[in-house]
């Protein structure tokens, strides 16, 4: 017997009536809803009855909305309103049909490297839009990506966003000591050992996605949460390929920077990483990116939670309240004891030692002072020689230098097409951002040109072979062949193009050809009665006229000309004639 849900069928805050639930998490349940007021579908996060009492909780559920509110980006899931009802308490979201990459990953298994980086592409330009707006998702996974019935990729559950605050840009766990908010697998080092953390915590949790993209499978597994844990503190996340052969270095290098251990190691942000992911896919071959990928089983969870977390899918990874083993947490430094009495006392009555020469002490003072004066020097030049790179991305050329010149550095502009990041603005620098350079060398900046786009060439009235070689120099994909007949264009030539010359596509895009078949041949109508030889002809393209005599309009056609088989342009006249009977 299934239990109704007794919120569906209601109206909350006089607005949003519920319809279908869709999904429940550890901390919320997902609704299909519609808004009345501006009769649209909306999705309904509504939090917990047994959470809404817990200030924490809520705060987190209302920083959701606010942080979400500041980003406008089309791989975001939009939140439209944040509200109260009673004891209910949700968020009003933008509803996104289809399905999650979970739900593709346990069907379809690894993807293609050209399919693993049309989906990272748009959840890195998606991270890194809240990574500039100072704000950190800290839950990625599959789960938490969205994949509309059209192909669009989006990001959604900011539940556990973070605000980066202080000189550093750091954000702390508010989790009581010895646990962690999360789930286990995209958990970063850093979150483990309740260590300070930035937007790097979302880059490693990318560099785990994509590794499960190309592999189909996790990196790390266990039968409980603790050996997870384990593993991504003492061992680093293998190399793609090395599940899946068809995997390039390029990916092994980026899997193996974006998961690194430690945190200083990895990309800057998510904005670095998709460039760094940009550069790689334009030095992958179209064999390399579409090559098969290894069969792989479909995704399981990574040790059993016990409970059913979706009503659409199968039990899947939660985000929850995690326990971290002591073992694993850094040692708490020793606390100093008073000495006791009785220590006080009996080293008061123990005999004086030797008295030593204290010139070894002076000389070592001495040495300590110039060791001292040599660092210092050597710290000051180096402060006046060096300095650190800082955060440009995303800034146009005049910002970018201006924040050069502040730093005491000079850059050189180039520019690069690129699909995520408008045009004008900064893709990348080398060094990169929070690394050091020489004062004296420039910053190369890479400036985005937008996205490339390529003519499509006049391929019309060519032979099918020059039209692809026409549309291969151009940087385009020759499409799907149809064919018609056709009068004016000799068979085996390009009648049209879609879409046709003087489109604007982007590189690699298809083009679809229709190629001549030629003349129409003549139907054969002999045998047939007038109407039935007429309609033929005519459905064919042809006129007709007859020869001879019909008396009785019974008699079959005899002959007709041209004969039967030949080819003729549509429109020409086919003479046809009648026996008497």
């Amino acid at each position: 017997m299934t239990l109704r849900d007794p919120l569906i069928g209601t109206l909350l805050d006089g607005r949003y009536r519920i319809e279908q639930r869709v999904a429940s998490g550890g901390m919320s349940t997902v609704y299909r809803g519609l808004d009345t007021r501006l009769d649209r579908v909306v999705a309904l996060k509504v939090m917990h009855p047994s959470l809404v009492g817990d200030s924490d909780f809520t705060a987190r559920f209302i920083r959701e909305a606010k942080a979400i509110a500041r980003l406008a980006h089309p791989n975001v899931v939009n939140v439209f309103d944040q509200g109260a009802d009673g004891q209910t308490v949700f968020l009003a979201m933008e509803y996104v049909p289809g399905s999650n990459l979970r739900d593709v990953l346990r069907d379809r298994g690894a993807l293609s490297v050209r399919a693993a980086l049309d989906v990272m592409e748009p959840i890195l330009a998606a991270l890194g839009a809240a990574h500039r707006a100072g704000l950190v998702h800290r839950d990625i996974k599959p789960e938490n990506v969205l994949i509309t019935e059209g192909g669009m990729v989006k990001v959604a559950d900011f539940g556990l966003v973070r605000l980066l605050s202080g000189a550093g840009g750091e954000v702390t766990s508010t989790t009581e000591a010895g646990t962690v908010l999360g789930t286990v697998s995209y958990l970063a080092p850093e979150q483990i050992r309740q260590a300070p953390t930035d937007q790097r915590v979302d880059v490693y949790a990318a560099g785990i996605l994509l590794y499960e993209l190309l592999t189909g499978t996790k990196p790390h597994s266990g039968e409980h949460p603790a050996q997870v844990m384990y593993q991504h503190l003492h061992e680093r996340v293998p190399a793609p390929s090395l599940s899946a052969p068809a995997v390039g270095p390029e990916l092994d290098a980026i899997v193996a920077a974006a998961t690194a251990q430690d945190p200083e190691a990895r990309p800057w942000d998510a904005v670095e990483l998709l460039a760094t992911l940009q550069r790689a896919r334009r030095t992958l071959s179209q064999a390399q990116l579409d090559a098969e990928p290894p069969a792989s089983s479909r995704l399981t969870p990574q040790y059993s939670t016990g409970e059913v977390t979706s009503v659409i899918s199968p039990p899947v990874e939660r985000t929850s309240v995690l326990e971290v083993p002591p073992d694993l947490l850094p040692p708490r430094p020793p606390v100093d004891e008073p000495a006791s009495h009785h220590t006080v006392q009996l080293r008061r009555v123990r005999p004086p030692r030797p008295r030593r020469s204290r010139k070894p002490f002076v000389w070592a003072g001495v040495i300590a002072a110039l060791l001292a004066a040599v660092g210092l020097t050597t710290y000051l030049l180096s402060g006046a020689v060096y300095t650190t790179v800082p955060a440009v991305l995303g800034q146009s050329q005049a910002q970018a230098q201006a924040t050069l010149d502040k730093a005491g550095l000079h850059g050189t502009y180039v520019q690069e097409f690129s699909e995520s990041v408008q045009a004008g603005q900064v893709i990348s620098t080398d060094p990169g951002v929070g690394q050091r350079a020489r004062k004296s060398d420039s910053v190369r900046v890479v400036l985005s040109r937008g996205p490339e786009r390529v003519q499509v060439p006049e391929i019309a009235g060519k032979p099918l072979e020059a039209a692809r070689k026409a549309l291969t120099d151009a940087r385009l994909t020759p499409g799907t062949v149809t064919e018609a007949f056709d009068d004016a264009v000799p068979k085996g030539s390009v009648i049209s193009a879609s879409p046709a010359a003087g489109g604007q596509l982007a590189v690699g895009a298809p083009v679809a050809l229709v190629v001549s078949k030629g003349q129409v041949p003549v139907p054969n109508v002999v045998g047939m009665d007038k109407d039935a030889a007429t309609k033929a002809l005519t459905d064919a393209g042809f006129k007709v006229q007859t020869a001879g005599l019909n008396l009785f309009g019974t008699g079959k056609v005899s002959s007709q000309t041209p004969p039967a088989g030949q080819p003729r342009p549509q429109g020409t006249v086919v003479t046809i004639s009648f026996s008497l009977f």
